[in-house]
Order: structure tokens, then C-alpha cells, then sequence
């Protein structure tokens, strides 16, 4: 049975479940918090560096080249430096002292507070290209996005701690903080449906060729932006090679095996 745009129902659930999934990992920060559970600096830095070699690898060597079979090298290559554009605006649009992707310190009760409420925000504006852009991946070829979406997740959870620890600080309340983080992610499926809703009266081959590429420079910059910076930031940025690195390996084989 045939869903909106030709796509099955199966496929659009999948995507979007994959959407889903990849959101409500900051629900998995905000779990930590509230068990004040920290995973260490070393973890962290390899785990953020492999999500950066999944999303660079997979965007530059299959969607991009994908994209390019679809709608030509020069529509493919400017759709992928307008989804660059479009998240370094989104990214520009939240204010420095609430981003959560800028060190910043609040020492009091209600400073804490609103830091945690307003990096849920911000995060949830951040998160919302992403979950359009995992979704959009899944459609094109769910076995290719698992990973992005993992990729996703994992970089989603340290956004999580950043919403959930101010507020279990400030309130006391740590469930109340996960389920606040929780929340956050949840603009990824909201994203995703969204994002497809406003695309599906123009779905065909070249606009899902122009989508895909610009999904591409979506995540490369979410890379270099985000989960590099972060990984470096734990001081261990050998581990994080390493990850970069292992990262691209195991998708450059996971895509040679695929058939």
C-alpha cells in the first residue's frame, strides 16, 4: 500500500520512527544527570569523533555523489552549500549566551534555571533541520541512515546533560530535568514531519536530489560545528582522531559490503 508521495506507509514509519529514535536520545543525557552517572572525557571524545567520521564520511562520499547522479554536479554541490547555509543561519539566530555550543557560566538558582530552559530551546531549534535530516536519509535508503541516525544520538546525549543539569541544580526536581531534556529532542520527529509535510507537494526525483544534497551540508556542518568542537573540547583530541577516523573506516566498509 502506496503512502503520501508514492513512498509506502512502511517506509514513512521506519524514517520516521529512526527520527524518533535518534530525537529522544537527549532524553539519555538527562537520564544521566539524574543518576549522576558521567561517562568519562576519553569516552566522550572517541564517541563524538566517530559520530563526526560517520556524518562526513556518508555525506561527502554517498549523498553528495547520490545527489549529484540525480540532479547534475552543479545543482548537487549548490543545494549542498545551501543546507550549509541554512544551519550556520539557524545556528547564528540563537543568541551566544544561550547556545549551547558556547561555553558560558551561570552561578545562581534562577541563572541556572533559565540557562537550562533556554539551552532547551536552543537545542530544540537546532535539532529540528537534524530530525528532517535523518528522516529524509532514512526514506532514500534506511540501511544508509542507521548510522546517521546513530550518529545523531550520540551527539544528541552530552545535549541532553546541558539541559538537564542547570535545572536539576536550580530545582532539585532531577526527573523533572530529564523529562525537560526528553522534551528538547523531540524537535527532531517534529522536524521530520514538518519538514516532509512542507516538501510533499514538490516530492520527485530531483527535488529528493536536491533534498539529499542539502542534507549532506546539514550534517557536515553539524560535524564540524558541533561534534568536533565538543569532542576537542575534552581535552583528549588524539582520542577523537581516533574516532574520526574509525568512524569513516566502518562506513567506507559497511558501504563496500552493502550490496
Amino acid at each position: 500500500m502506496e503512502g503520501l508521495a508514492g513512498y509506502g506507509w512502511d517506509a514513512i514509519a521506519v524514517a520516521f520512527g529512526i527520527s524518533l529514535l535518534a530525537g529522544i536520545s537527549t532524553g539519555v543525557g538527562g537520564l544521566i544527570v539524574a543518576l549522576k552517572s558521567t561517562p568519562s572525557n576519553t569516552f566522550l571524545a572517541g564517541a563524538l569523533g566517530f559520530s563526526t567520521g560517520v556524518m562526513v564520511y556518508i555525506s561527502l562520499v554517498e549523498m553528495l555523489p547520490e545527489a549529484a547522479e540525480e540532479v547534475g554536479g552543479p545543482s548537487a554541490v549548490a543545494a549542498f552549500f545551501a543546507g550549509v547555509g541554512l544551519i550556520a543561519l539557524i545556528d547564528r539566530l540563537v543568541p551566544e549566551e544561550v547556545n549551547p555550543h558556547e561555553e558560558h557560566v551561570a552561578a545562581s538558582s534562577p541563572a541556572l534555571a533559565r540557562a537550562g530552559t533556554m539551552t532547551g530551546l536552543a537545542i530544540a531549534l537546532h535539532n529540528f533541520p537534524e530530525g528532517f535530516a535523518s528522516f529524509m536519509s532514512a526514506l532514500a535508503d534506511p540501511v544508509l541512515a542507521a548510522p546517521i541516525a546513530l550518529a545523531i544520538a550520540i551527539h544528541n546525549v552530552p545535549e541532553g546533560v546541558a539541559v538537564a543539569a542547570p535545572l536539576r541544580e536550580a530545582t532539585g526536581k532531577k526527573w523533572r530535568a530529564a523529562g525537560w531534556a526528553t522534551l528538547s529532542g523531540l524537535a527532531e520527529p517534529a522536524g521530520a514531519l514538518i519538514g516532509f509535510l512542507l516538501l510533499l507537494p514538490f516530492l520527485g526525483p530531483s527535488t529528493l536530489g536536491l533534498a539529499y544534497a542539502a542534507v549532506a551540508g546539514i550534517m557536515v556542518f553539524i560535524s564540524f560545528d558541533k561534534l568536533l568542537p565538543s569532542a576537542i573540547h575534552t581535552g583528549h583530541h588524539h582520542h577523537c582522531v581516533y574516532g574520526v577516523v574509525g568512524g569513516m573506516a566502518v562506513m567506507a566498509v559497511s558501504l563496500l559490503l552493502l550490496p
